[in-house]
């Protein structure tokens, strides 16, 4: 006989009513996660640092709202193991997987180092200045070292520098052997270890520096035991750094890629193309970038960043600067509200906290701001009319070598918008069926049931996406009844995660058949809360 769903404390008997009362006092507890932890779309990102490194903060922090967790390994790597291993005891703890991502710094530029007794100078605008590689002799009014020869190499006459996140500009006015004479352009201080950019200038280089293999080697040695989900490589300028970066990791980890966008050059529409084309995801990061490009330019290049991420199904996150205020402030700007809305409506994956998070004085309330931006957003009626558009096919996506996939993911997007359905169930064995649902935006959650932890994790960073882990012995070896098994099972985790409140509320649930089949996308199928076996509240089983 069968008694039907395994959730339900008691099974009614046929042709019986199941009540929402019913309904209600047999769902399983949810745990201490709120509800509301499972109705954002849009993700969140938070750097851990000196402010947030304990263990009960990086819990304060999962709860407040983080999806993902950063680790900037610009600041050293060995600190970052014992951090990561937090963040995945707060994941077995709270049943719910949580996305780490390495950041790799890149090739940051600074200048030398100024004597304690002289630690900067002033520059006045017209003032002639030179950078050179003698690092050894202390800078002063006249001269810094720049020890980085491929960069003295590829200045050119007429180039510009802008140092310290361009409070300072220099043009080149000369070249030489080994150092630059340029004229200073504004008045500004020049001190020790100042950054500086290059927006004129592409460097034929590597964008991984010698520091960065060696944080590479540690993440894939030293991080033995805990997973890193995403790695994310700073200064991107051509999808040849990124493939430098797969090669140096060599199968050695599934982590995914992520390229941080800070050049111009990377920007331009063929190679922003080609860059998201060889990457996993794509990262917004509007400091360097807001530094090298003209302000008024980087509403536009978020927007068409973000637009091709969309086009070729990959997730994006939005960076830098989101609630700057509130490193030293327990409220944000209007202006930096508006910023972060405006990321959301422009259909961003994730939305990151830099300092914010990592060393202000106000980690937790930054991160349950972002969220209530992120809520209220996403209520808006705005917000609920875009996702409305995207939904039904607004956005057409290319069909290309996923068409099978992208064609299931917008008759079941569109199918979920026209039953008012709580959640769209995926079930996916690489997260490709999530990732490609995703982009469509379509407004209610996507639960994605998958038995691989990795894809899991990884999926903690596309907008609507919640992923949950199946375990793989619910898959019977008949054929014949596994469709239905992994049906129950799904169903099951979305009552766990509250996802539907009532025993009519529809979930659209789509599958390849047979399963664990990668690129296979051909069934869809609507289920209601009640059970596999119910319909309009009204349950019946087989005797």
């Amino acid at each position: 006989m069968n008694t039907g769903p395994s959730w339900l404390t008691t099974a009614p008997t046929a042709q019986e009513s199941v009540t929402a009362t019913d309904f209600l006092h047999s769902l399983p507890a949810a745990g201490d996660i709120s509800d509301a932890r499972f109705r954002k779309g849009v993700k969140q990102v938070s750097t851990l640092g000196p402010a947030s490194a304990s263990p009960e903060m990086i819990e304060k922090l999962f709860l407040a709202g983080t999806d993902v967790f950063r680790m900037n390994l610009s600041h050293g790597a060995e600190d970052k193991l014992e951090a990561s291993r937090i963040v995945r005891s707060i994941e077995a703890k709270y049943d719910h997987p949580i996305g780490i991502l390495a950041d790799l710094q890149g090739p940051k530029h600074r200048v030398g180092m100024f004597p304690e007794s002289a630690p900067k100078v002033f520059l006045e605008r017209g003032d002639k200045y030179r950078f050179d590689l003698d690092v050894d002799a202390p800078g002063d009014g006249r001269r810094v070292s720049l020890p980085h020869p491929e960069v003295l190499e590829a200045l050119n006459v007429g180039d510009a520098i802008l140092l310290d996140d361009g409070k300072l500009r220099v043009e080149v006015e000369a070249k030489g052997p080994g150092f630059v004479d340029t004229v200073v352009q504004n008045d500004a201080w020049l001190s020790s270890r100042k950054g500086f950019n290059l927006p004129d200038t592409v460097v034929p280089c590597s964008a991984m520096t010698p520091k960065d293999i060696e944080d590479l080697e540690f993440l894939m040695e030293g991080f033995q035991g805990v997973t890193v989900d995403w790695i994310a490589l700073s200064f991107v300028q051509r999808p040849e750094d990124m493939l430098e970066l797969k090669r140096r990791i060599n199968g050695r980890s599934n982590a995914k890629l992520l390229a941080k966008l800070e050049k111009p050059q990377a920007v331009e529409p063929a190679m922003l193309r080609a860059l998201v084309d060889v990457c996993d995801g794509i990262m917004v990061a509007r400091g360097d970038l807001g530094v090298e490009c003209a302000p008024e330019d980087v509403p536009i290049v978020q927007k068409e960043i973000i637009e091709e991420c969309r086009r070729q199904g990959k997730p994006v996150i939005v960076a830098t600067q989101m609630l700057e205020s509130m490193i030293d402030s327990p409220a944000p700007t209007r202006a930096e509200c508006s910023d972060v809305a405006t990321a959301i409506f422009d259909g961003c994956d994730a939305i990151m906290l830099s300092g914010e998070s990592a060393a202000g004085k106000y980690p937790e309330e930054s991160v349950a701001m972002q969220r209530r931006l992120v809520e209220r957003v996403e209520t808006a009626p705005r917000h609920k009319a875009l996702v409305k558009e995207h939904a039904i096919g607004g956005f057409r996506p290319e069909l290309d070598d996923d068409s099978d996939l992208d064609a299931l993911a917008l008759a079941a997007s569109s199918l979920a918008s026209s039953l008012d359905a709580k959640a769209l169930l995926v079930f996916t064995t690489t997260g490709s069926a999530a990732q490609r649902m995703a982009r469509l935006k379509p407004g209610v959650p996507i639960l994605a049931v998958t038995p691989s932890p990795d894809v899991a994790r990884a999926l903690t960073l596309s907008a609507y996406v919640y992923p949950a882990l199946l375990d793989p012995a619910v898959v019977a070896t008949e054929r014949s009844s596994t469709f239905y098994k992994m049906l129950e099972a799904g169903l099951a985790l979305a009552h766990k995660k509250h996802l539907v409140n009532d025993p009519r509320d529809r979930i659209v649930a789509t599958a390849g058949l047979p399963f664990n089949t990668p690129g296979c996308a051909n069934a869809i199928r609507v289920i209601e809360a009640g059970g596999l076996d119910c319909w309009g509240g009204q349950c019946f089983y087989d005797s």
